[in-house]
C-alpha cells in the first residue's frame, strides 16, 4: 500500500466520512478505477455505503445442517452485485479489490463446531477473490487462537498456499501482535492495561472481509461485526468483562476505530446461515442453535450488527428468552446455570456498544436511516 493511501484512508477514517464517487461514474467504472489517486484503495469503516445492507435469504440453502455451496454461491455473487451495483460479481469484487492487494478474511470459530464462519462462504469468498486476480498466497484466513481453527478444520479445507492464521501461538512468524499499536485501557485494576493489535493486520495485509456469525454475546449482548473485527484482531481483550460487569460498550467501538484496522476493514459479510439466540459466542448448547438461512452484504458494520440485534432479540423473545436489554440483577446467575437456562444472564450485557460505535462515526445506528434490502434465492 502506497503511504499516500494508506494516509487518505486514516484521515477518512478518523472523520467518519466515506468516499464519495461522482456519480456518471457506473458501478464498473468504479471497479476498473479502485486503487487508483482518485478511487483511493483503503475505504475502511464505514466504507462507500454506510448505512446499506443487503440481506439473502434461502429456505434451502441449509438442510439438516447440510450447506448447498452452489446456493451459497448465488447469495454472494448476487449480494455483492446487489451491494456494489456492478453489472457481474467479478467486477462487484473489483470495487473493492485488485491484484496487488494482500487479503485477510476474518472469521469467526469460537462458536465451534456447531456454528462458526461457514467454510462454504469461506471458500466462496477465496474462489472470487482468485478471479479478481488475488493468488492464493495473498490470501489469508485468521482468528485469535490456533486451537480453535484446529478443531474446525479450515487448515483441511482451504486450497494449497492460503494461509490459516491464528495469532495465539501460531505455528506462523505471522502470528502474534505489534507492539506499536495498541488500546489502553484499565478495567477492573488489571496489570496489563494494553491490547496489542495483530501484526497481519499492521504489517501484511492491505484489506480484510470479516465474516461474523449470527451470535448473541453473554457480555456484549449480540457478536457481530464490530465485535467480531475488534475483538479478533487485538491481544489481551477478555478483561473488558468481569462478572457480572462489561465495558464491551465502549472498548469494542475503541478498538474497531483504531488505526490500520479502521481502514483495512473494507468489506463485511455475515454468515447467518446458523444462529445462536443464547449461549453465544459459543455454542455448548446446541438448544439454542437456529438456521435463518441468511447472508448479509455491507461495508457499514454498525448496521449490519443493529439489524442483527433486532434478529436474535426477536428470535429470545419467541423462545421465552430474557431480553438482551434486561439489566435486573436477580436475573443474573453463574455460569453452570446461566447456559441451561435463557432466561438467565451472566453479565448485565452491553448491546449498546452498537449505538456507541455509531457515535465514533462508524457506521449507521438509527433503523430509520438503514436501507435493507431483502432478496430471497431459491
Amino acid at each position: 500500500m502506497k503511504r499516500r493511501e494508506f494516509l487518505q484512508g486514516m484521515v477518512l477514517g478518523l472523520l467518519g466520512e466515506s468516499i464519495a464517487y461522482p456519480k456518471s461514474d457506473s458501478a464498473d467504472d468504479r471497479a476498473n478505477k479502485a486503487g487508483t489517486d482518485r478511487f483511493p484503495q483503503t475505504m475502511g469503516m464505514p466504507g462507500p455505503f454506510p448505512g446499506q445492507i443487503i440481506e439473502l435469504k434461502s429456505n434451502n440453502v441449509i438442510v439438516q445442517n447440510r450447506v448447498d455451496p452452489d446456493i451459497v454461491r448465488k447469495m454472494v455473487d448476487r449480494g455483492m452485485i446487489e451491494l456494489t451495483g456492478a453489472s457481474t460479481p467479478l467486477k462487484a469484487w473489483q470495487f473493492f479489490f485488485n491484484k496487488d492487494d494482500v487479503v485477510a478474511i476474518k472469521v469467526n470459530a469460537s462458536g465451534l463446531p456447531y456454528c462458526v464462519s461457514s467454510p462454504e462462504i469461506v471458500l466462496e469468498i477465496i474462489r472470487a477473490l482468485n478471479l479478481a486476480g488475488i493468488p492464493p498466497q495473498h490470501i489469508y484466513l485468521y482468528e485469535r487462537y490456533t486451537e480453535q481453527l484446529d478443531l474446525v478444520g479450515y487448515y483441511a479445507v482451504v486450497p494449497e498456499r492460503i494461509r490459516v492464521v491464528g495469532l495465539n501461538g501460531s505455528r506462523q512468524e505471522l502470528g502474534g501482535f505489534d507492539k506499536n499499536i495498541y488500546a489502553e485501557r484499565s478495567f477492573f485494576g488489571e496489570e496489563e492495561t494494553r491490547s496489542y493489535l495483530a501484526k497481519l493486520v499492521s504489517q501484511v495485509v492491505t484489506k480484510i472481509i470479516n465474516v461474523p456469525n449470527l451470535k448473541d454475546h453473554s457480555a456484549a449482548g449480540v457478536t457481530g461485526c464490530l465485535k467480531n473485527i475488534a475483538y479478533g484482531s487485538f491481544d489481551n481483550v477478555a478483561r473488558s468483562h468481569k462478572i457480572p460487569t462489561t465495558r464491551t460498550k465502549t472498548f469494542i467501538g475503541q478498538l474497531c476505530s483504531m488505526e490500520p484496522l479502521r481502514s483495512k476493514t473494507v468489506l463485511q459479510i455475515m454468515d447467518g446461515l446458523r444462529g445462536v439466540y443464547h449461549g453465544g459466542p459459543f455454542a455448548r448448547n446446541q438448544n439454542y442453535l437456529w438456521y435463518p438461512g441468511l447472508i448479509y452484504f455491507g461495508t457499514d458494520p454498525v448496521a449490519i450488527d443493529r439489524v442483527e440485534l433486532d434478529i436474535v432479540e426477536a428470535k429470545r423473545k419467541e423462545a421465552g428468552a430474557v431480553s438482551l436489554w434486561d439489566r435486573s440483577p436477580e436475573n443474573l446467575a453463574p455460569e453452570t446455570v446461566y447456559i441451561e437456562n435463557p432466561r438467565k444472564n451472566l453479565f448485565i450485557r452491553e448491546p449498546e456498544h452498537i449505538q456507541y460505535a455509531g457515535s465514533l462515526g462508524l457506521g449507521v445506528y438509527e433503523m430509520e436511516k438503514i436501507r435493507r434490502r431483502q432478496i430471497n434465492v431459491t
